[in-house]
């Protein structure tokens, strides 16, 4: 009675755990390569977003020059305007 059907246990289990161990190196290499995928992407996110608030800074700088020709007044921030009324009281 040596068919397939009478394997033996210990060489069951031990492909078993074999197979468990390329399992999880799969899954582990899966989950590695996500990892680096997510941190490149947000890399790449915060890169665009400094050259999105590089872009901002220009067109301030821009509007800042075209605005010292026209009549609107620069906004100044609100702890100077404070202190320049604390300071004249």
């Amino acid at each position: 009675m040596d068919g397939p059907d009478s394997e033996d246990p210990k060489q069951s289990t031990a492909d078993m755990t074999v197979f468990v161990q390329n399992l999880l190196q799969q899954m582990q290499s899966r989950f590695q390569q996500m990892s680096e995928s997510i941190v490149s992407k947000i890399d790449e996110m915060g890169s665009r977003i400094e050259d999105l608030e590089q872009s901002i800074n220009d067109l301030r700088a821009e509007m800042g020059a075209e605005g010292s020709q026209s009549p609107l007044k620069k906004s100044k921030p609100i702890l100077e305007e404070s202190k320049s009324e604390d300071a004249s009281a």
